[in-house]
């Protein structure tokens, strides 16, 4: 501010933003994160305008995570405040994507989609969840991010539970647990088994079910996760 630099000056209110995010401040975060909205569009910043708009999504998204642990509810099922704090995310992932493709950023446009995804799925809006995770998975491949196609395989399975498509679910669930094995995350690895056993029981193929579990039972007492 002192030496008049209003890019810096947005860029350092975006940052306080996202430290007052991780702190659980999410007004606060959200007054930072807009002035950092402001600034960059004062001075036709497109990218700092962009992350903004994400960042602000950001903020929502945790805030009403944040709000939802209170309920331990399945996703759709939610408090208003929870809804409408989700659905505010929702908006400005929407703006975010609308202006990173403008830009021709694919890479941003691929966490947008994930990020949707994840609001969505919380909002119980079980298909759009899917329609964005399914351009999530696209754009991850393009990449090659194998970390991100993992979430998104995951993600997708998910949602697909909540439609009651368990043959589907099953069959993304196995890409999770194939890719987290080529990552090496035994952690991740242990939570696909879980997620197959769980799809196996509502198959009734209770055998394949038992053989998951066990597996996940083995990663969770090699990895002493109590």
């Amino acid at each position: 501010r002192t030496i008049g630099d209003r890019i810096g000056e947005a860029k350092a209110s975006g940052n306080l933003g996202n430290t007052l995010k991780i702190l659980g401040q999410f007004d606060e975060a959200v007054v930072c994160c807009q002035r950092h909205l402001d600034i960059s569009r004062e001075q036709g910043d497109k990218v700092g305008e962009a992350r903004a708009l994400y960042n602000i999504g950001n903020v929502y998204h945790a805030k009403g995570k944040h709000l939802s642990w209170n309920t331990a509810q399945d996703p759709g099922y939610l408090p208003q405040e929870v809804k409408d704090t989700l659905q505010k995310a929702s908006e400005y992932y929407e703006r975010n994507l609308s202006l990173v493709k403008e830009l021709g950023d694919r890479a941003a446009q691929g966490r947008a989609y994930g990020n949707l995804g994840n609001t969505q799925y919380l909002l119980g809006n079980f298909s759009e969840a899917i329609t964005f995770h399914k351009e999530r998975l696209a754009i991850a491949k393009e990449f090659g991010d194998k970390a991100a196609e993992r979430r998104a395989y995951s993600n997708l399975g998910n949602a697909h539970i909540f439609l009651g498509r368990f043959d589907i679910s099953a069959d993304y669930y196995r890409k999770t647990l194939q890719l987290s094995r080529q990552l090496k995350d035994q952690a991740v690895e242990a939570q696909a088994c879980y997620s197959l056993g769980n799809t196996c029981t509502l198959l009734q193929d209770y055998e394949k079910a038992i053989e998951y579990h066990l597996r996940h039972l083995v990663i969770a007492q090699e990895l002493g996760d109590r």
